[in-house]
């Protein structure tokens, strides 16, 4: 039972860790990766639809992004649904593609975005700690309902511990490496 209460908790930390990840990659640092359009979404046919099921999208320089549509009738939409979006980015098309140049971040950009990673960051944390007292509370209503001794409770709550602690230094570590990400020049 208590094997089963840990391997859960190692699950829902890993994959909190794993959108901390995903949502730091669309914040653009300074260099072309075509993840940064992942979160775009674009009216086709009535459907909003994720631009990177209409359109391949690939960095061919490290300061652009080169967008092909594979029906070019949807290029507007795809401009629009771009200058809608929060990156900043001025798409210019040439009628069969969509090029997206990546400006030079500014140091007082570089600095919003850092408050945003660190935001990201600190979610993730409570949500990793919302799953420690979740498990907490599970292993203390066991105890409670004499389905295992104090001992067993004292032993899972310092494993889960452990266990929250080794996903709070992973955080801070991607946080770390992104906050670095952002300081290249």
């Amino acid at each position: 039972m208590l094997t089963d209460v840990k391997n859960d908790a190692r699950k829902r930390m890993k994959k909190t860790i794993q959108v901390l990840e995903e949502d730091l990659q669309s914040i653009r640092a300074g260099r072309a990766n075509p993840s940064l359009l992942d979160r775009i979404s674009v009216e086709y046919y009535g459907q909003m639809t994720p631009l990177n099921q209409i359109a391949g999208v690939s960095a061919p320089e490290p300061r652009l992004l080169m967008i092909q549509p594979w029906d070019a009738n949807v290029i507007p939409d795809i401009e629009k649904a771009i200058l809608k979006s929060d990156l900043g980015l001025n798409p210019s098309n040439d009628g069969k593609v969509i090029r997206l140049v990546i400006p030079q971040l500014t140091e007082e950009r570089r600095k919003e975005l850092i408050k945003v990673v660190k935001k990201d960051g600190e979610n993730s944390k409570i949500a990793v700690r919302n799953i420690r007292r979740e498990l907490m509370d599970l292993v203390k209503d066991q105890e409670k309902a004499k389905e295992i001794t104090e001992d067993e409770r004292v032993t899972a709550e310092k494993e889960i511990q452990d266990l929250t602690d080794k996903h709070i230094k992973e955080i801070d570590d991607v946080v770390e490496n992104k906050e670095k990400e952002l300081l290249e020049i």
